[in-house]
């Protein structure tokens, strides 16, 4: 008996050692079991020297968590940067960074973002170094200050992201730290990595914990009332989130008539091109794990990839407004495989449905993956299936390739329609201070991808090579801390063959020891042919292409910060010496660390503005577009928080004359009319937020909005545009909006 009691003594102090109360106070017996990390090196400026300010770190696997803590010392002569900003907005603050890979296979991992002030901010890292911050986890964190500097508490809980069983009771995961003075603008990490290289995820420190496991039931039902005071009616919703993870291994998120985020709104943007805008997804179902989903596939950059979250619920196939009506994601693992399963159907006749499939597994220096899509369009009687396969290889240090290869088959009205695509890159570190890559990437003319995922063009070889060079050795009474220079070539030809343009583009970006940042590129295209603008119609032959932008960023400095940038865009008809010009300038103040305001204003000039008028007619316009985007952020204690957003936009185009293509490509001016236009734009919204628990919120929002559009004989006036914009009144609700988690 007294053996018994002595053990079950000892057990009880092992568990009140574990317990870890997330205070934001290191104490010495809460982390005693803790492993230490003292090591920190900076990395931005990326030197790898030993760290400027005393940090340290330490984590350990607890029943409830992966628990961190972090002491960072300051000297009085560094003030703290204090600001307080709403969650994932970020900022040039004080702040520490955890970078976790749960599963230590370099795929996917997550960012837990602490600042000194109690603003978090949690993001989705995905190849290597792509940060997707839609994605909101349920973690646990505080802070403390004292004369010497602050500290930091953060729990992440075992049930927060999938996780794949170990055989031996222990967890080899992917872990880095770092921490970021605001004032400065200097980031010093463990181990000696950041996020700017060619590889990151992969480069986290493999380290070995304890296995601990949780299960979660959370759900998360939500209502919402409207009222329309522009129709005159009101209008009440309600849906449900589902969240299970029965263990580490299984997961699966389900939604009925989901939160399309209706207390969100997206920011205003002119397209004419041919080419769609890509914007994020903030539906809370859509952004949950989508991680493992998201395989890259198109030109470098601009979102491209295979699963489009924001092509279910979009406008349906009958012109009306998308309605899902249920939808279903399972993350999970088996067997050394990773695999997911996603489904979504949508309302009404012209209703579609979207499945998809993903499977992986991971060797030692090599990860493969497959993925299968299928949506169901019957309106337009309309199947589209997508495969793809893809390979990563890392067969030393300084080497990573990967490799997609894709097939679509498009059967529409008894007819069915394939290609293929395939896309390569290759990553190479050549020393600290160069590295190189080599993007490669092949779309058949009829491959189509764009009814799940987001592809900017098909009917494309695209060749690209780039070479960079880090500087960091400057003077101590330079205003940089360190240099980015980028030196970039590529060649673009379509399908059958033809060249649309060769180019070459030169930046660099910059970190300045204010703590802000700037960049500076000028960019070009060879004389070539442009297949997309005329929508099929005809080929344009068109000038050489002259691109230069120049941006700068200024952190608060007591009250104040800056924003601006310069573009000049070069991409009509008239050459390189009759580009647009624009200019935007937003300064921001604080009035303190809770209350701040901005106002930027952007103005532009272009006279040879080419849009497509139809068939194979092009017109040149000479605009002018003035565009206005205000607000202001109030953060009422730890819980609430009231926003106000401004954007108003008015654009004036003069038709300057008409063009129709001859049989190769020329433009040749044509006598044919065309109208002026005249366009503006309102959104405007002040939004109220209180917070009564993780993930579970009161919103109160007043939303006004409006667009027009004006096509005739002119002269229009921007400044009547612009004026008139705030005269807009399509859209004007009154919205409140409740959705609380309950976890079981």
């Amino acid at each position: 008996m007294r053996l018994l009691i002595t053990s079950f003594a000892m057990l009880l102090a092992s568990a009140q050692v574990q317990a870890l109360d997330v205070d934001g106070h290191i104490g010495a017996s809460e982390w005693a079991d803790a492993q230490r990390v003292d090591d920190f090196r900076m990395t931005e400026p990326l030197s790898r020297e030993p760290s400027k300010y005393p940090t340290t770190a330490w984590y350990m696997a607890t029943p409830d968590g992966l628990a961190i803590g972090f002491r960072n010392l300051q000297p009085a002569a560094v003030p703290r940067t204090r600001q307080r900003f709403q969650r994932d907005q970020g900022g040039s603050v004080d702040r520490v960074n955890i970078y976790v890979d749960f599963d230590g296979d370099g795929r996917s991992g997550y960012n837990f973002m602490l600042s000194i002030s109690g603003s978090i901010q949690d993001t989705l890292l995905t190849n290597e170094n792509q940060f997707n911050p839609d994605w909101d986890g349920v973690w646990r964190y505080a802070t403390s200050e004292d004369d010497e500097g602050w500290s930091a508490e953060i729990l992440l809980p075992w049930h927060i992201a999938p996780m794949r069983k170990s055989d031996n009771g222990k967890r080899t995961i992917g872990l880095s730290f770092d921490r970021v003075v605001g004032q400065t603008g200097e980031r010093m990490s463990w181990p000696a990595i950041t996020y700017t290289e060619q590889r990151f995820l992969s480069e986290l420190s493999k380290v070995e914990v304890a296995e601990y496991g949780q299960s979660l039931l959370a759900m998360t039902p939500y209502v919402v009332g409207l009222h329309d005071m522009v129709a005159g009616r009101s209008d009440f919703d309600a849906g449900l989130d589902i969240f299970w993870k029965p263990n580490g291994q299984f997961q699966l998120s389900a939604t009925l008539n989901p939160d399309f985020g209706q207390v969100e709104s997206d920011r205003i943007v002119v397209n004419f091109g041919a080419v769609e805008t890509f914007f994020g997804d903030k539906r809370p179902f859509f952004t949950e794990n989508q991680g493992y989903f998201e395989v890259p596939f198109g030109s470098l950059g601009n979102g491209q990839q295979l699963i489009y979250t924001r092509r279910v619920g979009a406008q349906a196939d009958d012109g009306g407004a998308g309605d899902v009506a249920a939808a279903m994601k399972i993350n999970g693992s088996a067997a050394g495989f990773g695999y997911g399963v996603f489904a979504a159907t949508e309302d009404g006749e012209a209703g579609r449905d979207f499945y998809a499939l993903r499977a992986t597994r991971d060797f030692e220096r090599h990860g493969v993956g497959a993925m299968l899509t299928r949506v169901e369009r019957p309106f337009l009687d309309r199947e589209a299936t997508v495969l793809s396969l893809d390979h990563r290889w890392t067969p030393d240090e300084h080497w990573t390739v990967r490799a997609n290869l894709v097939g679509s088959v498009i059967e529409q009205r008894g007819e069915t329609t394939r290609d293929s695509g395939a896309q390569l890159r290759i990553d190479h570190e050549l020393s600290d201070r160069w590295r190189q890559q080599l993007f490669v990437l092949h779309t058949g003319g009829d491959l189509q991808l764009n009814d799940f995922g987001f592809l900017d063009r098909n009917n494309l070889n695209y060749v690209r090579y780039e070479i960079s060079r880090r500087i960091t050795a400057l003077p101590n009474d330079s205003p940089f801390a360190s240099h980015q220079w980028r030196y970039a070539v590529s060649e673009r030809r379509n399908d059958d063959g033809m060249r649309i343009a060769n180019a070459f583009a030169i930046n660099r970006s910059s970190e300045r020891r204010d703590g802000g940042n700037q960049f500076v590129e000028i960019a070009g295209w060879t004389s070539g042919r442009d297949d997309l603008i005329t929508r099929g119609n005809g080929i344009l032959k068109h000038p050489g292409r002259l691109f230069f932008t120049a941006e700068r960023f200024i952190p608060k400095k007591k009250h104040w910060s800056f924003y601006g940038n310069l573009n000049y865009t070069a991409d009509g008809l008239g050459g390189v010496d009759r580009g647009a010009w624009s200019a935007y300038l937003e300064p921001g103040y604080a009035v303190n660390d809770d209350l701040s305001f901005f106002l930027g204003l952007e103005l532009q000039r272009n006279p040879d503005w080419l849009l497509w008028r139809g068939g194979d007619l092009l017109g040149t316009f000479g605009s002018e577009q003035a565009f206005l985007n205000a607000g202001a952020v109030w953060l009422i204690g730890s819980k609430q928080e009231l926003r106000v957003r401004l954007e108003a936009l008015g654009l004036n185009a003069e038709a300057k004359r008409a063009w129709r293509l001859a049989p190769d490509g020329t433009p040749v001016r044509s006598a044919e009319a065309i109208d002026d236009f005249a366009l503006r734009n309102l959104g405007f919204q002040v939004r109220y937020r209180y917070e009564f628990a993780p993930l579970s919120y009161l919103y109160l929002a007043y939303v006004r909005g409006g667009s027009s559009f004006d096509a005739g004989v002119g002269p229009f006036s921007l400044d009547d545009e612009f004026r008139g914009a705030f005269d807009l009144q399509d859209s004007e609700q009154l919205l409140i909006k409740l959705s609380y988690r309950f976890e079981i």
